[in-house]
C-alpha cells in the first residue's frame, strides 16, 4: 500500500471536535454535487467554473473546473503542484471508471488534501478531452489537525448523478471495495452480491463522519449536522447493498407499480422483517452498524434499521425517509402512503406515516410517550 493511502487510513480513525455549517451544492452546468460540512460560505469565484469557500477554524475549500485546458490528469496535477509549490505526494487511481488523483497538500504555511477527477463530456469540450474537477481543502498549519474535515469535504464530491448514490472518492480510494461475493442474507435461502470490503469500508466512513458530527453537540447546528451525517451514510451504503435491497424487495413481492393498498401491505411486510432483527448498541463509537452488516447479519439499532427500511421502500418507488429525536434518543422510519396511523409533517408539506422499527407493532403506531412532534425532525435521504 502506498504511503499516501496509509496516511489516509490513519487519519480516518482520528477523532476531534470543531464547528462547521454548510448547504449541499449542485452544478447544473457540470453535473457535480458537493456536500460540505457545516460552516462554509461562498466567498469568491464565478459560480460556474470556480468556487472558493471559507469555513470556521480557518478552513478553506477551492474547486475549479478545467474544460480542455489539460490533456491528462497528470498535466492538471503537475500544473497545480507547480503553481502552489506543493511538496505533498500524489497518487492516481480510478474512481468509478473515472481517472482521479488524491493529493497531499503541503505548501507555504498550509496543509490539507486535494482531489481531482474527470467529469462527464460536455458540449463544446475539446474533442477527446474530458472536463476535469480539482478541489483543494486546506488550512494554516498553526490551526491544528483539521484532516477529518478536509477528507469529509472531498469525500462529499459526486462527479455526476451516477455517483450521487455511490461511495465517496476518498473512501473508495482508501478502502477499495474488492471482489464481489455471493453471500447469504438474514432471510433464509436468500443470497446477494456484496463486495468483500464493503462492510469494513462503510464502518470506517461512518466513524469518520461521526467524529465530524461530534463537533456540533451543544450547538445550534446540531440538526443540520445530523441530516448531513445520515445523508452521507445513505449515499455510501446505496451501491454497497443495492443487490441485497433488490432481492429483499422481490422476496416481499415489491415492485415499482404497486397500487395504494399493495404499497401499505409491502411496507408492513418489510417493517415486520426488520422488527425481527437483533437490537444492538455500541455506545463506544458511532452506535451505527453499517447497513452491509445489518442486512447480512440482521442486527443493529433504531437508526440503521430506519435507514434500511427507507432504502428498501425507495427501491420499490415508495417515498420513504427517516426521522430522528435526540430528545427521545430514538429514530424511526417514515413512508409516504395512504391509510390510518400517526403522521409527522416535514417542511415541504409531506405528511409521513411513522414506522417503528424496533418494536413489533403495525405501521402507523407509535408509543404515546414518544409521540410529541416537536421533539422529532425528518431526514430526507433521497
Amino acid at each position: 500500500m502506498k504511503k499516501i493511502k496509509l496516511l489516509l487510513v490513519f487519519v480516518f480513525l482520528l477523532i476531534f471536535s470543531h464547528i462547521t455549517l454548510a448547504d449541499a451544492m449542485f452544478s447544473p452546468t457540470w453535473g457535480f454535487f458537493v456536500d460540505l460540512p457545516q460552516g462554509y460560505y461562498f466567498e469568491d469565484g464565478d459560480g460556474r467554473d470556480r468556487f472558493s469557500f471559507s469555513g470556521p477554524e480557518d478552513l478553506m475549500f477551492d474547486l475549479v473546473i478545467y474544460n480542455g485546458q489539460f490533456n491528462t490528469m497528470l498535466d492538471l496535477v503537475e500544473d497545480v503542484n507547480r503553481r502552489l509549490q506543493n511538496q505533498g505526494d500524489v497518487d492516481f487511481f480510478v474512481y468509478n471508471d473515472r481517472q482521479a488523483a488524491v493529493i497531499k497538500l503541503t505548501f507555504a504555511n498550509y496543509d490539507g488534501w486535494g482531489f481531482a477527477v474527470e467529469l462527464d463530456a460536455q458540449s463544446g469540450a475539446r474533442q477527446g478531452v474530458l472536463p476535469m474537477l480539482i478541489a483543494l481543502s486546506y488550512s494554516p498549519v498553526n490551526s491544528g489537525d483539521l484532516s477529518l474535515f478536509h477528507l469529509s469535504a472531498l469525500d462529499s464530491i459526486a462527479p455526476s448523478i451516477a455517483e450521487r448514490f455511490y461511495p465517496g472518492p476518498i473512501t473508495e480510494y482508501s478502502y477499495p471495495r474488492g471482489e464481489a461475493q455471493y453471500v447469504a442474507l438474514v432471510l433464509d435461502g436468500v443470497y446477494a452480491w456484496i463486495h468483500e470490503n464493503d462492510a469494513e469500508a462503510a464502518q470506517v466512513m461512518i466513524e469518520r463522519e461521526f467524529a465530524v458530527l461530534r463537533a456540533y453537540l451543544n450547538t445550534a447546528y446540531l440538526y443540520d449536522a445530523f441530516i448531513r451525517y445520515y445523508r452521507f451514510i445513505y449515499r455510501d451504503s446505496f451501491a454497497r447493498i443495492n443487490d441485497a435491497v433488490s432481492v429483499t424487495m422481490n422476496y416481499f413481492n415489491g415492485h415499482r407499480n404497486l397500487n395504494d393498498v399493495e404499497k401499505r401491505v409491502f411496507a408492513q411486510r418489510v417493517l415486520s422483517f426488520i422488527q425481527g432483527f437483533e437490537y444492538e448498541r455500541d455506545l463506544s463509537g458511532s452506535d451505527f452498524i453499517n447497513l452491509v452488516t445489518t442486512i447480512v447479519e440482521g442486527r443493529g439499532s433504531c437508526d440503521n434499521f430506519s435507514m434500511l427500511f427507507a432504502m428498501i421502500l425507495n427501491n420499490a418507488d415508495i417515498r420513504s425517509a427517516m426521522m430522528l429525536s435526540p430528545y427521545y434518543g430514538h429514530a424511526m422510519g417514515l413512508v409516504d402512503i395512504t391509510g390510518s396511523g400517526a403522521r409527522f409533517d416535514d417542511p415541504y408539506g409531506t405528511r409521513w406515516l411513522v414506522a417503528e422499527t424496533t418494536a413489533k407493532i403495525d405501521i402507523g403506531l407509535i408509543a404515546q410517550d414518544e409521540s410529541d412532534p416537536q421533539h422529532w425532525f425528518v431526514i430526507l435521504l433521497e
